[in-house]
């Protein structure tokens, strides 16, 4: 019960006693008590009501105390509240951000394999065998391999045709079984020739001849092969294969040049 309510009830009690009283002492008479009495009367009336008023009043007290302590304990759970809800609104923050920076990593790292594929599959296309045609014929070799053809053949293109020998060389040692076989050996047998090593070139035409007889560098390779003779000062020999040329690649730019040599002949 409140304060308030509690000091409404009292009032009309403490009313209600003393009149009651009054009325009692009025009507025994001045028989039952003199003066006196009725004075006794009253002020044990009054200790009476002055006792209710001390008791009211300890009570209103003690239920005043009580109510502001529950009120001050209310407000201390609700500071303890407020900041529980403030660590868990940290703790949120918290996690929001890890989540945050999580997510940016998985990104980061979904980047970074994308392009980790990408550049692994570039590097394995290139490492992977290509389809090439070289001289009209058409064969697979790997990466490596055609850069290194290509590396020779730029070198004898720059006409430094020692370099070019020592590189063919090493090509054709390193992959005996390539589709550019025959083409190296024409150039190789060109670089010795444009040196004067004509015993050499004679051997690298004669070799791409019984290679590849059907390959579109035999002809002049057979022209080249009496050039050679012809240097080496084997005219006859060098007759027969001119002669060899016109009757097997009749229709060749070799056999008309064939021709021409064969016209000097007499």
């Amino acid at each position: 019960m409140s304060a308030s309510r509690f000091r409404a009830n009292v009032k009309p009690m403490r009313i209600a006693a003393v009149i009651g009283l009054l009325v009692c002492a009025g009507s025994s008479g001045a028989g039952l008590f003199d003066d006196e009495e009725a004075r006794r009367a009253i002020l044990d009336v009054r200790q009476r009501i002055d006792a209710v008023k001390l008791e009211s009043e300890k009570k209103i007290a003690e239920e005043v105390a009580r109510s502001a302590e529950d009120t001050a304990q209310l407000r201390r759970s609700l500071i303890e509240l407020q900041n529980q809800l403030e660590v868990v609104r940290a703790e949120l923050a918290k996690f929001r951000g890890q989540d945050e920076q999580l997510t940016r990593d998985l990104s980061e790292m979904q980047r970074r394999q994308k392009d980790t594929t990408q550049s692994l599959d570039e590097r394995l296309r290139k490492l992977e065998p290509t389809r090439v045609t070289v001289d009209g014929r058409e064969f697979v070799v790997d990466v490596v391999e055609k850069r290194d053809y290509e590396s020779a053949l730029a070198v004898f293109r720059k006409s430094e045709f020692g370099a070019a020998q020592l590189v063919f060389v090493d090509f054709l040692n390193r992959y005996p079984s390539t589709g550019y076989r025959p083409s190296a050996l024409f150039w190789l047998g060109n670089a010795q020739y444009a040196t004067k090593e004509y015993k050499d070139a004679l051997a690298s035409f004669r070799a791409l001849v019984a290679l590849a007889p059907d390959h579109v560098r035999v002809p002049e390779s057979v022209l080249a092969i009496a050039n050679c003779q012809l240097e080496m000062k084997e005219s006859k020999a060098a007759r027969r294969t001119l002669e060899e040329l016109i009757a097997n690649y009749p229709n060749s730019e070799a056999a008309v040049a064939a021709k021409d040599r064969l016209a000097r002949f007499k």
